[in-house]
C-alpha cells in the first residue's frame, strides 16, 4: 500500500493512540474524499478545478476519473469558493453506472448533474448571486434518496433574506429521488410535497452553508456543520426519526443567538453545539497568523464507526478549516457528552505546515481522512 506511514503518541487519559497514515499521492486544492460503493480498496478524491481522481490500495490513477476542468468555473481569488464541490457515487453504480456531481459552472450557476461516463445529464440548475456560500454536498442518505446542501447565495448576513424563503433553493437541504432512468422525483415523504409556492425539492431550510453534512452509519441521523458569519459555528443534528421541515434559524439566529438586528422565530431548531468565530478569514487567507482563535470556518465530519480506533467508536469528529483543530464528542438523549480536542492528539505536524481542513472523508469500511485544501490527505489511525 502506497503510504507514508508516522507515528503519534497521546496521553493515555485520551484512551487512544492515535496516528495517521499520510496518502503519498497529493492533489490539487482537494475538497472532498468519497468511497467506492462497493470496493473498499477504491476511494475517490475530488478537486476543486474540476477533477476526481480514484485511488485503488492508495495508488492514485494515471487518468482522472472524471474532468470536467471545460465546465467548473475556475476559482480567480483567495476564498472563491466556486469549482465543483461535491461527488456522490449511485447505490447501484455497478448496474447502473451513474455518479452525481455538484459544481459551480462558468456561468455562476449551481449544477446537480448525473454522469454516466463522460455523458452528463443535469437534473438542477440555478444561477448563484455571489461567489460563495454554495453549500456543496451531496450524498445518498440511509433512505436511498440523494441529499444535496445549498448555501444562502452569498455575501455578508444573506441580504436577500433566502434562507427564510421557501420559493428558492438557497439555505436549504434538498432531497430527491434519482432512483430513475431520466431526471429526478420528488418524495411523496417530503415535508413541502403539493404546498404552493414552495420549493418541493426542499427537506429543511435556514442553513446559512451547510458545506459538509453526513449520516451515521449505524443510526442513520444527520449531523450538519454550517458556517456561521461573524459570531460562531455551529453543528446541527436530524434524527433518523424526522420527517423534514426543520428550520435551522439563519438569518434570524446565528448560533444559538439572535444575529444582528433580527427577532425571534417559532419552530426553530437551535444547534447541539456552538464555537466562537473569532479568525479572521481573510488574515487566514494571507497567511497571518491569528493566536488562540477558535476558527473561523467550520468543517462538518462524520460520527466514526471503523474498526482501526476502538477509542473512537460512536464518537462524531469535525473540525475548522482555519485553525486545523479538531474535535470530537459523543452526543447522546440530546446531550453532548466527553467533548475532546483531538488536535494535539493527532499532532499533524507534516513540516510544520499549517493543515487547512477542507473536508473529512469516509472510506467503505468507516474510516475517516483529513483532507488538507493544501494538497496533501491524512487517514486516522490507532497507533
Amino acid at each position: 500500500m502506497k503510504f507514508i506511514i508516522l507515528f503519534f503518541f497521546i496521553p493515555r487519559l485520551f484512551a487512544l493512540d492515535l496516528g495517521y497514515i499520510k496518502l503519498e499521492a497529493s492533489f490539487k486544492k482537494p475538497l472532498y474524499l468519497s468511497p467506492h460503493v462497493n470496493n473498499p480498496e477504491i476511494i475517490y478524491v475530488i478537486e476543486q478545478r474540476g477533477m476526481i481522481w480514484e485511488l485503488n490500495d492508495g495508488i492514485k490513477s494515471k487518468t482522472p476519473f472524471l474532468d470536467i476542468r471545460d465546465k467548473v468555473h475556475t476559482p480567480v481569488f483567495p476564498g472563491d469558493e466556486r469549482g465543483l464541490l461535491g461527488f456522490a457515487m449511485s447505490p447501484n453504480f455497478q448496474t447502473d453506472n451513474f455518479i452525481y456531481v455538484n459544481y459551480i459552472n462558468n456561468n455562476d450557476s449551481t449544477v446537480i448533474s448525473r454522469f454516466n461516463g463522460n455523458k452528463e445529464e443535469k437534473l438542477i440548475s440555478f444561477e448563484q448571486p455571489f461567489s460563495n456560500h454554495n453549500g456543496g454536498m451531496i450524498l445518498f442518505g440511509p433512505d436511498g434518496y440523494l441529499y444535496i446542501s445549498v448555501g444562502d447565495g452569498g455575501d455578508a448576513g444573506d441580504p436577500y433574506n433566502n434562507s427564510q424563503n421557501l420559493n428558492n433553493f438557497f439555505g436549504t437541504i434538498l432531497r430527491i429521488d434519482v432512483n430513475t432512468s431520466k431526471g429526478y422525483k420528488i418524495p411523496n415523504s417530503n415535508p413541502f410535497i403539493d404546498m404552493n409556492d414552495i420549493k418541493e425539492e426542499i427537506w429543511s431550510y435556514g442553513i446559512r452553508n451547510a458545506w459538509r453534512f453526513s449520516f451515521d452509519n449505524l443510526t442513520g441521523d444527520m449531523y450538519m456543520g454550517d458556517v456561521g458569519q461573524n459570531s460562531w459555528e455551529e453543528i446541527n443534528f436530524q434524527s433518523y426519526l424526522s420527517s423534514g421541515g426543520e428550520n435551522y434559524g439563519w438569518n434570524h439566529y446565528e448560533g444559538d443567538s439572535l444575529y444582528i438586528d433580527k427577532k425571534q422565530i417559532s419552530n426553530v431548531v437551535m444547534p447541539i453545539y456552538v464555537y466562537p468565530n473569532n479568525a479572521n478569514i481573510i488574515k487566514v487567507l494571507l497567511g497571518w497568523k491569528e493566536d488562540g482563535a477558535r476558527g473561523c470556518s467550520v468543517t462538518g465530519g462524520y460520527v466514526y464507526r471503523g474498526d482501526l480506533i476502538p477509542g473512537l467508536k460512536g464518537r462524531y469528529l469535525f473540525g475548522d478549516y482555519c485553525t486545523g483543530r479538531v474535535w470530537s464528542f459523543k452526543y447522546k438523549n440530546g446531550n453532548i457528552l466527553d467533548f475532546k480536542d483531538l488536535t494535539e492528539s493527532i499532532n499533524i505536524n507534516d513540516g510544520n505546515k499549517t493543515i487547512y481542513i477542507s473536508s473529512f472523508g469516509q472510506d467503505l469500511n468507516g474510516e475517516l481522512y483529513i483532507i488538507d485544501y493544501s494538497g496533501t490527505i491524512y487517514k486516522l489511525i490507532n497507533k
